[in-house]
């Protein structure tokens, strides 16, 4: 199925509802093309099996995939509200490489001149990471942890060739932990910097779009 120019797919995926529903409360006016918010369910296998299920849609056929929600942040000095932009995302099969990342990161800070915008290695987990095990993933390189970025795009990548990407918001950072006071706060910051993120993320399938020099 081919699209015309300026008509090409674009999947976001999130895995809980809470980030479901500051993606639909967005502004979705700058789509180009028709846009699917999709909600996984949560952890890598429901990420996984709801992506490729969706991508098989013929209406979806060739269609960028831009993965998104919270995640847990792994370098010191991160701060809820903070934005990652994945290099890579690294799944225990395999790592996909993003597309599109310097814009990303441009465009997030023009957007977010108050945010820190992190890039880097985004790895996946099947629980939530805690204590030790944060120190041990930041040994290996990743600058954040979440459960269903890197099961998404590897889904979507073996569905078929596609531009994907990962951006996540830092709700749970080293100084930070959900357990801690200021939880709820920190929550709320989070939620308005996704809610706030689509037109970030229209430029980027925006830039897909362009011809190639």
């Amino acid at each position: 199925m081919s699209h015309q120019p300026g008509q090409a797919p674009l999947l976001i995926a999130c895995a809980l509802a809470i980030e479901h529903l500051a993606l639909r409360s967005g502004d979705h006016t700058g789509a180009d093309g028709p846009l699917t918010l999709l909600r996984t369910g949560m952890g890598p296998r429901a990420a996984e099996r709801s992506v490729t299920r969706m991508l098989a849609a013929p209406h979806l056929d060739g269609a960028a995939v831009l993965a998104t929600g919270f995640c847990a942040g792994l370098a010191p000095g991160m701060h809820p509200g903070d934005l990652v932009v994945a290099e890579e995302a690294r799944d225990p099969r395999g790592t996909t490489r993003c597309v599109g990342t310097e814009l990303l990161v441009k465009e997030l800070t023009r957007a977010f001149p108050r945010r820190t915008v992190h890039t880097g290695p985004l790895t996946g987990s099947d629980h939530v990471v805690r204590g030790q095990e944060r120190s041990e993933l930041r040994a290996t390189g990743a600058i954040a942890v979440d459960m269903e970025s890197a099961a998404t795009l590897y889904g979507a990548v073996r569905a078929g060739e596609r531009p994907v990407a990962a951006v996540r918001v830092v709700v749970d950072a080293p100084e930070h932990e959900l357990v801690r006071i200021g939880t709820l706060r920190g929550g709320i910051s989070a939620f308005r910097v996704l809610r706030a993120v689509l037109p970030v993320f229209f430029e980027w399938h925006r830039s897909l779009l362009l011809p190639r020099r």
